[in-house]
């Protein structure tokens, strides 16, 4: 830590010699365990490393999970359990084959003309070989959902795929009419490969459960007539002004469009009396591949799941956090009414989470009792893959991270919380000179600071709070969800504190605003001040709490969290090696337009203990699609809406109506 000595861990987590997760293993000289987040323990204790086996013991002997919320797994024998997983794997392979193959078919002209001669006269080819666009959007997609086992595209699949293969059974059994289609070999190659593809989903149709919305077979359907008969329809437009031929009527522009929907060939069917330029054709193809693309993300997207708290579920979890609410500093931010939550099966621990793109993101840690979180995050899991939710966690604790490893997630860290505890907080020494100075500068300036809790606070004053809160907002996007309440002034939240700022004038010039945490804390939650302020300002208002935190029996303060402070701490010592250098360069260079590197020089003056937060997922590919999700939940990118047509309508459960204007906002970092 920079500049700090040895410290204590703070109140509500696990100290040495108390038990909890780390037990008689022991704990470091901050009371953390030593068994990082990220390791999983090993299924063979003779096998396993000596610290490994320790730490089992000790949770085997101190933490006694409650049963899960999900059902006994189904006791599968014989072929499918054997092969099921394998014969579901393969199935996502031959998509992906065939979306590459139908890919150089478009681009290479002489084997789209092979795949072509293919399709015709007595020939056939493997399932869904067309050599089309629109072929390789279908192929990627059924690949992307078939991989994530929605059972839609596996009905999909089966019932497309099942047609192919009996139509091929029935050409290869009564051949005739001038057609020989059994003595060619490819045909036979492709009912050969067709029936494996068939037989393959049959095998593995167990490994096929996740659930989908209800509404997307009808949505898809109407979505792909529509699209169709308009792109038909534009693309028949396009050929009429651009055909150098004569002879053609309407149905034949749209037969030829509807054509063209499917492959980039010309047909041979109409050259007599339709000719145009390649791009015509190029472009028709490009609105069949839009048009599948929206139909199957239709047909196949996942449920969004429930949108807002109830009003029973935010009562549990009240009372959760009466009892438990001193872990976890981000505890309270779990009553944001934005999300869902799933509870243990004994009620006594929950897990708060939002599905955003497919993602389900939890954040911060479990609420309520430790021993009952194993229950809550195994039903939170179940959910999760019953729908082909991708899970994952933002800003979990390390001792929750132990626990979310055991149920098969692997971690990344994103950075360190910054904690002052106030026993140990003091203005004194040359380390302090920085925060000091700006704070007896403020301070000469005239700037006082009131301390009230929100409960405590007027109507009429807060109504005013919340105007000015939203004036001083930066910019129209609110942000936060991990480390942010989303509201403020609702009568819910009388707990927590606000700190007004008042220039010598007596004008109203800065806020902060602090939720509780526990009995004796408070996690920061929103941060708002004028443009026209002295520097330092922030600094004086967080000084002034921690000299007077009598007023509000005060302890522990969690101010903002420093995204990758380990990197920047690290990479400035001597003996830093080029890597770390690197990424500390790149780091500084994007944080010309975020907040990186000036969040963890704030939070460093105040020489605070760093607690690590964690990222948490299941699969390394998802990375990518778990970082556009949690921008997307923290307000740092919009998605566009979806057309009125699309959008799904949800009942939204009542919740308390605020006694004034709730005022959005953003949260930590």
């Amino acid at each position: 830590m920079e500049g700090s000595s040895s410290r204590r861990r703070r109140p509500g987590g696990v100290r040495p010699g108390e038990g909890g997760l780390c037990g008689r293993a022991g704990t470091d000289s901050r009371g953390r365990c030593p068994v990082p987040a990220v390791r999983r323990p090993a299924p063979d204790c003779a096998d396993a490393p000596h610290h490994l086996i320790v730490w089992n013991r000790a949770v085997s002997s101190t933490v006694k999970p409650e049963p899960s919320a999900a059902p006994p797994a189904e006791d599968r024998s014989g072929l499918s359990a054997r092969w099921g997983p394998r014969a579901a794997a393969s199935t996502v392979w031959y998509l992906r084959l065939l979306a590459l193959l139908n890919l150089v078919g478009v681009l290479a002209v002489p084997f789209r003309d092979q795949v072509q001669d293919h399709n015709e006269g007595e020939y056939f080819t493997p399932y869904l070989m067309t050599a089309g666009l629109g072929s390789v959007v279908l192929s990627v997609f059924l690949a992307i959902a078939m991989r994530r086992r929605k059972r839609a595209a596996w009905i999909f699949n089966l019932g497309l795929g099942g047609l192919t293969f009996a139509v091929y059974v029935l050409f290869m059994a009564f051949s005739g009419d001038g057609y020989d289609y059994v003595k060619h070999p490819f045909n036979w190659f492709s009912i050969t490969l067709t029936g494996l593809f068939v037989l393959a989903l049959l095998v593995g149709r167990r490994e096929f459960t996740s659930k989908g919305d209800r509404s997307n077979p009808r949505t898809a359907a109407a979505t792909f007539v529509a699209g169709l008969l308009a792109g038909a329809g534009i693309g028949a437009f396009l050929v009429w002004l651009n055909n150098t031929l004569h002879g053609a009527d309407f149905w034949d522009l749209y037969r030829y469009s509807l054509g063209r929907m499917v492959t980039v060939a010309p047909s041979q069917h109409l050259d007599s009396v339709i000719s145009v330029p390649t791009w015509v054709n190029a472009v028709i193809n490009a609105m069949s591949a839009v048009l599948f693309l929206l139909v199957i993300y239709v047909a196949f997207r996942s449920p969004r799941g429930k949108e807002l708290l109830t009003e029973e579920d935010e009562a549990r979890l009240r009372a959760l956090l009466d009892r438990q609410g001193g872990r976890d500093s981000l505890g309270y931010f779990a009553l944001r009414r934005d999300k869902a939550v799933i509870f243990s099966p004994s009620g006594k621990a929950a897990v708060t989470y939002r599905v955003v793109g497919g993602v389900s993101l939890a954040s911060g840690d479990p609420i309520g009792d430790p021993e009952a979180w194993p229950g809550a995050i195994e039903a939170w899991l179940t959910e999760a893959r019953e729908h082909a939710w991708a899970p994952a966690v933002m800003g979990a604790s390390e001792e929750a991270g132990v626990i979310y490893a055991r149920h098969g997630l692997d971690a990344l860290e994103l950075g360190d919380e910054a904690i002052v505890e106030l026993d140990e907080f003091s203005l004194d020494g040359r380390a302090m000179r920085v925060v000091r100075q700006a704070y007896n500068r403020v301070k000469r300036a005239g700037y006082t600071v009131r301390i009230r809790r929100h409960e405590d606070i007027p109507e009429c004053e807060m109504a005013e709070l919340v105007e000015r809160a939203d004036q001083w907002r930066d910019g129209a996007t609110e942000r936060g969800f991990s480390m942010a309440l989303g509201r403020l002034g609702d009568p819910g939240d009388g707990r927590c504190v606000m700190l007004e700022c008042h220039d010598g004038e007596g004008d109203l010039k800065a806020l902060l605003s602090f939720v509780p945490w526990g009995e004796t804390g408070l996690s920061l939650d929103l941060m708002r001040r004028a443009r026209d302020t002295e520097n330092g300002l922030m600094e004086f208002m967080v000084i002034e709490l921690l000299q007077r935190a009598d007023e509000v029996a005060l302890e522990r303060v969690s101010l903002n969290f420093a995204m990758f402070r380990s990197v920047f701490e690290r990479g400035s010592k001597l003996g830093a090696g080029p890597v770390l250098r690197l990424w500390r360069s790149v780091l500084g260079f994007f944080s010309r337009w975020w907040q990186i590197e000036s969040l963890y020089r704030a939070n460093a003056k105040y020489r605070p203990i760093w607690e690590p937060r964690y990222l948490l997922f299941e699969k390394s590919s998802e990375i990518p699609r778990i970082g556009i999700a949690s921008a997307r939940a923290e307000g740092f990118i919009t998605a566009p809406s979806l057309p009125a047509l699309f959008r799904r309508r949800h009942t939204r459960s009542a919740v308390a109506a605020p006694r004034v204007p709730v005022a959005e906002r953003s949260g930590k970092g």
